[in-house]
This record gives C-alpha cells, sequence and structure tokens, in this order.
C-alpha cells in the first residue's frame, strides 16, 4: 500500500505482466499434460476387451484341441489342417499348422462376425516334461500353442501340455 512515507519508492498492486504471462505458460503446459494423460487413457480403454476376447478365444481353441486323442486312431484323418476339415479333426496332430483369418465354430464355415478381426494360428510340437532324471521323454508329451491375433495385432498366446496317459 502506497503511504506517504514510501511515494519514493514505486509503489505496487496487483501482478507484473511478466508474472501473469508465467503463470499461464506454467498452467497450461500443466493442463496439457494431465488432457495428454485423459487422452491416452481413453484411447487404450477398449484394449482390455480386445484382450479378454483373444484369451477367451485361445482357451476355447486350446481346450478343443486337449480334448482329443493324443495320437491318430485306426483309420483317423491324416488330411490338411484347414477349416473345412475341422470337423473331422480326431487327434492333436491334426491341429498342427491350422490357422484361420477369423474365428470360426468347430463345424462352420463362416466366421463369426463379431470376431472378424480375430486370427488364430496353432502348432502342435513334441517336447519332454519334468525335472531332468525323471523327465516324460519326447513323444509321449506335446506342447500346444494356440495363437490369436485381435484387431489390434498384438497377439496372446496360451500353451498346454498334453500327454499320452492312459496308454
Amino acid at each position: 500500500m502506497c503511504t506517504p512515507k514510501n511515494r519514493m519508492r514505486r509503489c505496487q498492486n496487483g501482478f507484473s505482466l511478466v508474472e501473469a504471462i508465467l503463470f499461464i505458460v506454467i498452467v497450461s503446459v500443466a493442463l496439457a499434460g494431465v488432457l495428454s494423460v485423459m487422452n491416452l487413457t481413453t484411447q487404450r480403454s477398449a484394449d482390455p476387451l480386445i484382450r479378454k476376447q483373444a484369451i477367451v478365444v485361445a482357451e476355447s481353441l486350446l481346450e478343443e484341441i486337449e480334448q482329443q486323442n493324443f495320437s491318430n486312431p485306426s483309420g483317423g484323418f491324416s488330411g490338411a489342417a484347414t477349416q473345412a476339415n475341422r470337423a473331422l479333426f480326431d487327434d492333436i496332430g491334426d491341429y498342427n499348422g491350422f490357422a484361420t483369418t477369423g474365428i470360426f465354430p468347430i463345424d462352420g464355415a463362416t466366421a463369426i462376425p463379431e470376431l472378424a478381426g480375430y486370427n488364430s494360428a496353432v502348432s502342435v510340437a513334441d517336447t519332454t516334461l519334468g525335472p531332468a532324471g525323471a523327465q516324460i521323454p519326447a513323444g509321449s508329451v506335446k506342447l500346444i500353442s494356440v495363437t490369436i491375433t485381435g484387431p489390434d495385432n498384438v497377439p496372446v498366446v496360451l500353451s498346454g501340455y498334453r500327454s499320452a496317459y492312459g496308454s
């Protein structure tokens, strides 16, 4: 406050122009940072849905494969691993190399429309299982890997083992 004693000094009330500009710049930078985080969060909010759908499809296909016979039964199917032959698959080896563009029901020729942006790929390989010295030998265990790629091109890979138990 200006009084008669300090008239010689400049009296200031309020903010200077420099202080006001600095305040505006600092608030603008902070607001831009907060808004960019919110924008990124909003853009990625659908990702969990895509990932969950891919996991459900992978679990379903892996379960379908694991329920098949370990080895080809006498007179069993031995053709190409395509969707057209899928209903004929009778052992886990029939799924090796199986791949689709779109997700199909087990006996369907038409992709499920809601899952048209998803693709699948399967590999079945001989492996060993267990600790050294007590392993189940190769040929008695197979590693099944199911890869589902969603519309975001991020693959989800689920793997399971199937052994020749009971034989």
